[in-house]
Protein backbone atom coordinates (compact mmCIF):
# COMPACT_ATOMS: atom_id res chain seq x y z
CA UNK A 1 0.00 0.00 0.00
CA UNK A 2 2.82 2.39 0.86
CA UNK A 3 4.45 1.83 -2.55
CA UNK A 4 1.19 2.86 -4.26
CA UNK A 5 0.81 5.93 -2.03
CA UNK A 6 4.37 7.08 -2.75
CA UNK A 7 3.89 6.58 -6.49
CA UNK A 8 0.64 8.56 -6.46
CA UNK A 9 2.24 11.41 -4.51
CA UNK A 10 5.15 11.51 -6.98
CA UNK A 11 2.91 11.64 -10.07
CA UNK A 12 2.55 15.26 -11.17
CA UNK A 13 -0.84 14.56 -12.76
CA UNK A 14 -2.36 13.45 -9.45
CA UNK A 15 -3.88 16.22 -7.29
CA UNK A 16 -5.04 14.22 -4.30
CA UNK A 17 -4.29 10.79 -2.79
CA UNK A 18 -7.07 9.07 -0.83
CA UNK A 19 -7.00 5.58 0.67
CA UNK A 20 -10.29 3.74 1.10
CA UNK A 21 -10.17 1.14 3.90
CA UNK A 22 -12.32 -0.27 6.69
CA UNK A 23 -9.26 -0.73 8.94
CA UNK A 24 -8.03 1.83 11.48
CA UNK A 25 -4.63 0.14 11.33
CA UNK A 26 -4.26 0.63 7.57
CA UNK A 27 -5.76 4.11 7.82
CA UNK A 28 -3.05 5.09 10.29
CA UNK A 29 -0.31 3.65 8.06
CA UNK A 30 -1.73 5.52 5.05
CA UNK A 31 -1.79 8.85 6.93
CA UNK A 32 1.79 8.35 8.14
CA UNK A 33 2.92 8.10 4.50
CA UNK A 34 1.10 11.16 3.18
CA UNK A 35 -2.31 9.90 2.06
CA UNK A 36 -5.69 11.16 3.19
CA UNK A 37 -8.20 8.86 4.88
CA UNK A 38 -11.24 11.11 5.31
CA UNK A 39 -13.61 8.19 5.98
CA UNK A 40 -13.66 4.50 6.85
CA UNK A 41 -15.34 2.22 4.36
CA UNK A 42 -18.44 0.39 5.64
CA UNK A 43 -17.86 -3.31 6.42
CA UNK A 44 -20.66 -4.41 4.07
CA UNK A 45 -18.57 -3.29 1.05
CA UNK A 46 -15.20 -4.38 2.47
CA UNK A 47 -15.37 -8.15 2.08
CA UNK A 48 -13.70 -10.50 -0.39
CA UNK A 49 -16.73 -10.31 -2.69
CA UNK A 50 -16.93 -6.50 -2.68
CA UNK A 51 -16.50 -4.83 -6.04
CA UNK A 52 -14.41 -1.87 -7.18
CA UNK A 53 -17.63 -0.15 -8.25
CA UNK A 54 -19.04 -0.29 -4.72
CA UNK A 55 -15.81 1.12 -3.28
CA UNK A 56 -15.56 3.99 -5.75
CA UNK A 57 -19.24 4.89 -5.63
CA UNK A 58 -18.99 5.11 -1.84
CA UNK A 59 -15.90 7.35 -2.01
CA UNK A 60 -17.40 9.67 -4.64
CA UNK A 61 -20.76 9.89 -2.84
CA UNK A 62 -18.93 10.76 0.40
CA UNK A 63 -16.90 13.52 -1.28
CA UNK A 64 -20.00 15.01 -2.90
CA UNK A 65 -21.97 14.90 0.35
CA UNK A 66 -19.23 16.24 2.65
CA UNK A 67 -17.15 18.44 0.30
CA UNK A 68 -19.66 19.39 -2.38
CA UNK A 69 -17.82 17.99 -5.40
CA UNK A 70 -16.07 14.99 -6.89
CA UNK A 71 -12.87 14.82 -8.99
CA UNK A 72 -13.21 14.67 -12.76
CA UNK A 73 -10.97 11.61 -12.98
CA UNK A 74 -10.34 8.78 -10.51
CA UNK A 75 -7.06 6.87 -10.72
CA UNK A 76 -7.08 3.40 -9.21
CA UNK A 77 -3.65 2.24 -7.97
CA UNK A 78 -4.11 -1.16 -6.38
CA UNK A 79 -1.65 -2.03 -3.59
CA UNK A 80 -1.56 -5.60 -4.94
CA UNK A 81 0.41 -4.37 -7.99
CA UNK A 82 3.36 -2.39 -6.55
CA UNK A 83 5.56 -2.53 -9.69
CA UNK A 84 4.64 0.53 -11.72
CA UNK A 85 6.45 3.63 -12.93
CA UNK A 86 5.46 7.24 -12.32
CA UNK A 87 5.56 8.08 -16.02
CA UNK A 88 3.04 5.29 -16.67
CA UNK A 89 0.62 6.87 -14.20
CA UNK A 90 1.00 10.28 -15.84
CA UNK A 91 0.58 8.82 -19.34
CA UNK A 92 -2.60 6.92 -18.44
CA UNK A 93 -4.10 10.13 -17.05
CA UNK A 94 -2.98 12.14 -20.08
CA UNK A 95 -4.63 9.70 -22.49
CA UNK A 96 -7.97 10.02 -20.70
CA UNK A 97 -7.73 13.78 -20.17
CA UNK A 98 -6.97 14.56 -23.82
CA UNK A 99 -9.66 12.33 -25.35
CA UNK A 100 -13.15 13.36 -24.19
CA UNK A 101 -14.69 10.39 -26.01
CA UNK A 102 -12.96 7.89 -23.72
CA UNK A 103 -14.71 6.62 -20.59
CA UNK A 104 -11.59 5.07 -19.08
CA UNK A 105 -8.03 3.92 -19.64
CA UNK A 106 -7.01 0.51 -18.32
CA UNK A 107 -3.47 -0.89 -18.11
CA UNK A 108 -2.94 -4.22 -19.86
CA UNK A 109 -0.09 -6.64 -20.53
CA UNK A 110 0.43 -9.20 -23.32
CA UNK A 111 -1.40 -12.42 -22.46
CA UNK A 112 0.89 -15.46 -22.06
CA UNK A 113 -1.63 -17.63 -23.94
CA UNK A 114 -4.14 -16.89 -26.69
CA UNK A 115 -7.83 -17.14 -25.68
CA UNK A 116 -8.66 -18.49 -29.14
CA UNK A 117 -7.12 -21.82 -28.10
CA UNK A 118 -9.11 -22.00 -24.84
CA UNK A 119 -12.35 -23.83 -24.09
CA UNK A 120 -15.23 -23.97 -21.63
CA UNK A 121 -16.13 -27.52 -20.62
CA UNK A 122 -19.73 -28.27 -19.66
CA UNK A 123 -20.79 -30.91 -17.14
CA UNK A 124 -21.53 -33.32 -19.98
CA UNK A 125 -17.98 -32.88 -21.27
CA UNK A 126 -18.84 -30.84 -24.37
CA UNK A 127 -16.55 -27.96 -25.28
CA UNK A 128 -17.38 -24.43 -26.40
CA UNK A 129 -14.81 -21.83 -27.46
CA UNK A 130 -13.86 -19.13 -25.00
CA UNK A 131 -13.25 -16.65 -27.83
CA UNK A 132 -14.29 -16.52 -31.48
CA UNK A 133 -12.84 -14.44 -34.31
CA UNK A 134 -15.11 -12.78 -36.90
CA UNK A 135 -14.46 -14.18 -40.37
CA UNK A 136 -12.50 -17.16 -39.03
CA UNK A 137 -14.87 -20.13 -38.55
CA UNK A 138 -12.47 -22.22 -36.44
CA UNK A 139 -9.96 -19.91 -34.79
CA UNK A 140 -9.04 -22.70 -32.35
CA UNK A 141 -7.56 -24.65 -35.30
CA UNK A 142 -5.83 -21.65 -36.90
CA UNK A 143 -2.01 -21.34 -36.59
CA UNK A 144 -1.17 -19.33 -33.51
CA UNK A 145 0.95 -16.80 -35.43
CA UNK A 146 -2.08 -15.91 -37.58
CA UNK A 147 -4.23 -14.98 -34.57
CA UNK A 148 -4.41 -11.43 -33.19
CA UNK A 149 -2.52 -10.71 -29.97
CA UNK A 150 -4.51 -10.78 -26.74
CA UNK A 151 -3.98 -8.82 -23.54
CA UNK A 152 -4.72 -9.23 -19.83
CA UNK A 153 -5.79 -6.39 -17.58
CA UNK A 154 -2.87 -6.27 -15.17
CA UNK A 155 -4.59 -4.40 -12.31
CA UNK A 156 -1.84 -1.78 -12.14
CA UNK A 157 -3.28 1.59 -13.28
CA UNK A 158 -6.88 2.40 -14.16
CA UNK A 159 -8.12 5.93 -14.85
CA UNK A 160 -11.91 6.44 -14.94
CA UNK A 161 -14.07 9.51 -15.32
CA UNK A 162 -16.16 10.04 -12.19
CA UNK A 163 -19.25 10.48 -14.36
CA UNK A 164 -18.61 7.02 -15.82
CA UNK A 165 -18.86 5.58 -12.30
CA UNK A 166 -21.78 7.73 -11.13
CA UNK A 167 -23.86 8.00 -14.31
CA UNK A 168 -23.07 4.75 -16.12
CA UNK A 169 -22.66 2.70 -12.94
CA UNK A 170 -19.48 1.20 -14.43
CA UNK A 171 -15.75 1.08 -13.73
CA UNK A 172 -14.92 1.14 -17.44
CA UNK A 173 -17.79 2.54 -19.52
CA UNK A 174 -18.08 1.69 -23.19
CA UNK A 175 -14.95 3.29 -24.69
CA UNK A 176 -11.90 1.84 -22.97
CA UNK A 177 -8.33 2.59 -24.07
CA UNK A 178 -5.78 -0.14 -23.37
CA UNK A 179 -2.43 1.13 -22.09
CA UNK A 180 0.16 -1.57 -22.74
CA UNK A 181 2.66 -2.31 -19.98
CA UNK A 182 5.48 -4.82 -20.06
CA UNK A 183 4.62 -6.99 -17.07
CA UNK A 184 1.85 -8.40 -14.95
CA UNK A 185 2.77 -8.32 -11.26
CA UNK A 186 -0.66 -8.59 -9.64
CA UNK A 187 -0.18 -10.39 -6.31
CA UNK A 188 -2.70 -13.10 -5.42
CA UNK A 189 -0.56 -15.59 -3.49
CA UNK A 190 2.73 -15.99 -1.63
CA UNK A 191 4.60 -17.27 -4.68
CA UNK A 192 3.71 -14.13 -6.63
CA UNK A 193 4.66 -12.01 -3.61
CA UNK A 194 8.11 -13.61 -3.56
CA UNK A 195 8.53 -12.98 -7.30
CA UNK A 196 7.65 -9.29 -6.93
CA UNK A 197 10.01 -8.94 -3.96
CA UNK A 198 12.81 -10.30 -6.13
CA UNK A 199 11.98 -7.96 -9.02
CA UNK A 200 12.01 -4.91 -6.75
CA UNK A 201 10.02 -1.71 -7.05
CA UNK A 202 11.22 0.45 -9.99
CA UNK A 203 12.80 3.83 -9.48
CA UNK A 204 10.68 6.92 -9.98
CA UNK A 205 11.19 8.58 -13.33
CA UNK A 206 10.81 8.13 -17.04
CA UNK A 207 11.56 4.95 -18.95
CA UNK A 208 14.29 5.43 -21.59
CA UNK A 209 12.83 5.75 -25.10
CA UNK A 210 14.65 3.99 -27.92
CA UNK A 211 14.44 3.62 -31.70
CA UNK A 212 13.51 0.21 -33.13
CA UNK A 213 13.92 -0.57 -36.84
CA UNK A 214 11.97 -3.51 -38.27
CA UNK A 215 12.04 -5.24 -41.62
CA UNK A 216 8.53 -6.00 -42.90
CA UNK A 217 8.63 -9.29 -44.82
CA UNK A 218 9.61 -12.21 -42.64
CA UNK A 219 9.17 -10.07 -39.50
CA UNK A 220 5.93 -8.06 -39.64
CA UNK A 221 4.48 -10.06 -42.55
CA UNK A 222 4.83 -13.59 -43.85
CA UNK A 223 7.24 -14.33 -46.67
CA UNK A 224 5.51 -14.91 -50.01
CA UNK A 225 6.68 -16.76 -53.14
CA UNK A 226 7.65 -14.66 -56.12
CA UNK A 227 7.60 -11.45 -54.05
CA UNK A 228 3.89 -11.00 -54.73
CA UNK A 229 3.27 -8.83 -51.69
CA UNK A 230 -0.47 -8.73 -52.34
CA UNK A 231 -0.47 -12.21 -50.78
CA UNK A 232 1.33 -11.12 -47.62
CA UNK A 233 -0.32 -12.02 -44.33
CA UNK A 234 0.25 -10.38 -40.95
CA UNK A 235 2.30 -11.99 -38.21
CA UNK A 236 -0.01 -11.04 -35.37
CA UNK A 237 2.28 -11.91 -32.50
CA UNK A 238 5.07 -9.67 -33.80
CA UNK A 239 2.61 -6.86 -34.56
CA UNK A 240 1.48 -7.08 -30.95
CA UNK A 241 5.07 -6.69 -29.75
CA UNK A 242 5.71 -3.71 -32.05
CA UNK A 243 2.50 -2.01 -30.93
CA UNK A 244 3.47 -2.57 -27.30
CA UNK A 245 6.78 -0.77 -27.94
CA UNK A 246 4.91 2.04 -29.72
CA UNK A 247 2.49 2.42 -26.78
CA UNK A 248 5.46 2.70 -24.42
CA UNK A 249 6.71 5.70 -26.39
CA UNK A 250 9.52 4.05 -28.35
CA UNK A 251 10.18 5.20 -31.94
CA UNK A 252 9.24 2.61 -34.58
CA UNK A 253 10.89 2.66 -38.03
CA UNK A 254 9.95 0.23 -40.80
CA UNK A 255 12.37 -0.51 -43.62
CA UNK A 256 11.50 -2.72 -46.59
CA UNK A 257 13.19 -3.73 -49.82
CA UNK A 258 9.87 -4.27 -51.59
CA UNK A 259 10.36 -3.32 -55.23
CA UNK A 260 14.11 -2.71 -54.95
CA UNK A 261 14.98 -5.24 -57.66
CA UNK A 262 11.84 -5.17 -59.80
CA UNK A 263 11.12 -1.45 -59.70
CA UNK A 264 7.47 -2.13 -58.78
CA UNK A 265 5.96 0.49 -56.48
CA UNK A 266 4.52 -1.34 -53.49
CA UNK A 267 4.12 1.74 -51.30
CA UNK A 268 0.33 2.06 -51.54
CA UNK A 269 -0.20 -1.67 -50.99
CA UNK A 270 2.20 -1.70 -48.05
CA UNK A 271 0.62 1.28 -46.30
CA UNK A 272 -2.85 -0.21 -46.82
CA UNK A 273 -1.75 -3.55 -45.37
CA UNK A 274 -0.13 -1.97 -42.33
CA UNK A 275 -3.30 0.03 -41.66
CA UNK A 276 -5.51 -3.06 -42.02
CA UNK A 277 -3.24 -5.07 -39.75
CA UNK A 278 -3.37 -2.35 -37.09
CA UNK A 279 0.39 -1.79 -36.91
CA UNK A 280 1.52 1.46 -35.26
CA UNK A 281 4.74 3.08 -36.47
CA UNK A 282 6.43 6.45 -37.01
CA UNK A 283 8.41 6.05 -40.24
CA UNK A 284 8.22 3.79 -43.31
CA UNK A 285 11.17 3.58 -45.73
CA UNK A 286 11.47 1.69 -49.04
CA UNK A 287 14.77 0.37 -50.41
CA UNK A 288 17.87 -1.00 -48.74
CA UNK A 289 19.92 1.57 -46.82
CA UNK A 290 23.20 2.68 -48.39
CA UNK A 291 26.19 1.14 -46.61
CA UNK A 292 29.44 -0.70 -47.23
CA UNK A 293 27.90 -3.81 -45.70
CA UNK A 294 24.24 -4.62 -45.14
CA UNK A 295 23.58 -7.43 -42.64
CA UNK A 296 20.34 -9.39 -42.59
CA UNK A 297 19.20 -12.99 -42.75
CA UNK A 298 19.57 -13.16 -46.56
CA UNK A 299 22.32 -10.76 -47.65
CA UNK A 300 24.87 -11.89 -45.06
CA UNK A 301 24.40 -15.16 -43.13
CA UNK A 302 25.08 -14.85 -39.43
CA UNK A 303 27.77 -17.53 -39.51
CA UNK A 304 29.93 -15.27 -41.71
CA UNK A 305 29.77 -12.18 -39.49
CA UNK A 306 32.74 -13.26 -37.35
CA UNK A 307 34.92 -13.73 -40.45
CA UNK A 308 33.86 -10.34 -41.78
CA UNK A 309 34.75 -8.67 -38.47
CA UNK A 310 38.20 -10.25 -38.60
CA UNK A 311 38.69 -8.87 -42.10
CA UNK A 312 37.72 -5.25 -41.39
CA UNK A 313 38.73 -4.82 -37.71
CA UNK A 314 42.34 -5.63 -36.76
CA UNK A 315 42.47 -7.93 -33.75
CA UNK A 316 44.52 -5.46 -31.69
CA UNK A 317 41.64 -2.99 -31.84
CA UNK A 318 39.00 -5.40 -30.57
Amino acid sequence: MVHSIEQALAAESVDRVIVSTDSEVYADIARQHGAEVPFLRPPEISGDASTDLEVFRHALDWLIEHEGSAPQICVHLRPTHPLRRIDDINEVIRLLWEDPDLDSVRSIAPAPETPFKMWFRAQDGLLTSVATLPGVPEAHSTPRQSLPPAYLQNASIDAIRSKTILEKNSMTGNRIHGYVMEGNYDIDDLAQFAMVEQEGVPEHGTSPKQTFCFDIDGVIATLVPGNDYNKSRPRREMIGHVNALFEKGHYIVLNTARGSKTGIDWSETTRRQLAEWGLHYHELHFGKPAADYYVDDRMLPLDKIAALVDDIVPSNKC
